[in-house]
């Protein structure tokens, strides 16, 4: 399955909060309010299918600091997990923090064994 990644678009926020409504109840993400997700989609990337440009995954990048960020919500379609798309979701938003200046990211997460 092929992938690229994207930055966000406010029409993607249903499929964003589809991913996140997926993954509440196993306690890999947190719930966020809906027009959080508005607020935030400049931080937000997609990943989506090279066929039908369907989104199939999610990352956002949240600056704290001159030189410190945070990957939040990175999330994959459990259909589409183990065919890259996570890593490319994680490679784009350490390109964007790199571009940004910032040399320090963090993530908080279950997925150990993905990190």
């Amino acid at each position: 399955m092929g992938y690229t990644v994207r930055p966000a678009r406010t029409g993607d926020v249903r499929a964003i909060r589809g991913l996140i409504n997926a993954n509440l109840a196993s306690g890999r993400l947190l719930d966020k309010p809906t027009v959080t997700l508005y607020e935030d989609i400049q931080e937000f990337v997609v990943a989506v299918g090279t066929r039908d440009d369907q989104v199939i995954g999610c990352g956002a990048l949240h600056v704290m600091w001159e030189d410190l960020a945070e990957i939040r919500t990175i999330a994959v379609a459990a259909d589409h997990r183990g065919h890259g798309a996570g890593g490319q979701l994680a490679a784009s938003l350490l390109g964007r923090a790199s571009r940004l200046g910032v040399r320090r990211v963090f993530v908080l997460t279950f997925a150990v064994d993905f990190f």
